[in-house]
């Protein structure tokens, strides 16, 4: 991990990629303690204001402040991201791992069959219909997303795991007598981490991607404030001409997703060792 962060600290573009992520990581956080962002549903003032020292980005049409809604909303995508991701790395790891290991068996068979029924569906309208159905719950988007985003994990996991097989510590794992299960989950996943933290930062931006349009089309958060309802009220704000809520929801949503593509590309490049031998 050490020659991973040394490569990684090298490359100027990740390196702010990692601060932007950051900064919203903080923002995020002074939303989650209370500091800020928890007068996001207030009427602080009169319908679209320009932007003053009350209103840092004005207001929206019913006067509530544009950037605390912005702030709310940052901590919005930052908890469906983690969520999302979270769920859905372990769950394609596990899986991904298994279909790996008893390759070519009835296990990889049924994993395979699964994800490639997922893989089918055209994934938003997938998401959009789980969505839909669970409409009104709480977990329903998330749930929705992690059902369809550990397909592309375990299928990289499972790969991986077909390469790690074959080495010569594996062959003294077994040698010594450990099960099957133990030296899949101790010994080979464990050396999948560099694989998981890359497609980990992919997911978190396509969870966020994912949440502002399900949000946009009312299918998305339902308590509480993201960038994608940002949007949707924007799109009448913008025909009267009031860009308020479009410009800080859209520069929010395009500064986070910049920042974590670029983190994403510098951690692929530092975890690979390949690259990092020539």
């Amino acid at each position: 991990m050490h020659s991973v962060w040394q490569r990684l600290k090298s490359d100027h573009y990740g390196m702010g990629g990692l601060l932007v992520v950051a900064l919203f990581a903080l923002a995020t956080l002074t939303v989650w303690t209370g500091l800020f962002g928890q007068g996001w549903a207030e009427v602080s003032g009169n319908s679209w204001e320009s932007t003053s020292a009350a209103h840092w980005f004005g207001t929206n049409l019913l006067g509530q402040d544009i950037f605390q809604r912005t702030l709310f909303g940052a901590a919005t995508a930052f908890e469906v991201g983690l969520v999302v991701t979270g769920f859905s790395t372990l769950l394609g790891a596990i899986l991904g791992g298994l279909s790996g290991w008893y390759s070519k068996g009835w296990v990889d068979e049924i994993i395979l069959w699964i994800k490639g029924v997922l893989d089918s569906i055209p994934f938003y309208l997938f998401a959009a219909a789980v969505a839909f159905a669970l409409q009104g719950r709480p977990w329903a988007m998330h749930l929705a997303m992690i059902v369809t985003f550990w397909t592309t994990t375990a299928r990289i996991v499972r790969g991986e795991v077909i390469r790690i097989r074959q080495q010569e510590f594996i062959e003294a794992a077994r040698a010594i007598g450990l099960s099957q299960l133990t030296i899949l989950f101790r010994h080979v996943l464990p050396n999948t981490v560099h694989i998981l933290l890359v497609q980990a930062t992919i997911v978190f931006v396509a969870a966020i991607k994912t949440e502002v349009i399900l949000s946009f089309l009312g299918l998305g958060i339902q308590d509480g404030v993201s960038w994608g309802l940002m949007l949707a009220e924007s799109s009448q704000e913008v025909l009267a001409g009031h860009f308020g809520n479009f410009i800080a929801a859209s520069a929010a949503l395009f500064l986070l997703l910049m920042g974590f593509n670029l983190l994403a590309d510098a951690l692929q490049d530092a975890t690979d060792t390949r690259g990092a031998m020539t």
